[in-house]
């Protein structure tokens, strides 16, 4: 966000994420979503995509501390 301030007050912001988990931590919500996920705190969304992972795949796994 202070990155977009820094280039001057911008007139809209709108965003685009693949995966929502719904988890706020700032008052900033996507535009644009490709699936909405429910998830606990202890749960993170994986994403493989086939140009990086040579694999493609969402996947739901426990956090590891």
């Amino acid at each position: 966000m202070n990155g977009l301030f820094d280039l001057g007050r911008p007139k809209r912001v709108r965003l685009c994420v693949l995966i929502d988990r719904g988890h706020r931590e700032l008052p900033v919500e996507a535009t644009f979503v490709g699936r909405n996920v429910q998830t606990s705190d202890s749960e993170i969304v994986e994403v493989r995509l086939n140009e990086i992972d040579q694999d493609e795949r969402v996947m739901l796994v426990e956090r590891v501390d």
